[in-house]
């Protein structure tokens, strides 16, 4: 009997360019099986996975998680700027409503 399989994809986005792949792995891989089978780390080297977050569908998800059919594994780059921080200047520099 064959073995059951799965269809992901695995999608990194930079400023400049995109990494998108459709892979079929078999059932019970994980997200770090799956990037390392989509050769993303390969294209490219500049990923560290103890620094950039993983998920699924926008919510991250450790590097053992076992991944269903059609999932999207993302890599996820490092924030350039806090969050709060942003908002705080973007509001400090509004004029104040009388």
């Amino acid at each position: 009997m064959a073995e059951a399989s799965i269809h992901v994809q695995v999608c990194h986005a930079l400023p400049d360019s995109s990494f998108l792949r459709a892979l079929t792995v078999p059932a019970g891989t994980t997200i770090g099986q799956a990037l390392t089978l989509s050769g993303l780390l390969q294209e490219i080297p500049g990923i560290d996975l103890a620094i950039n977050m993983v998920g699924i569908y926008g919510k991250k998800k450790p590097l053992e998680t076992i991944l269903r059919e059609h999932d999207r594994v993302e890599v996820y780059r490092p924030l350039q700027a806090d969050p709060k921080e942003a908002r705080r200047r973007r509001a400090g520099s509004k004029p104040a409503k009388s």
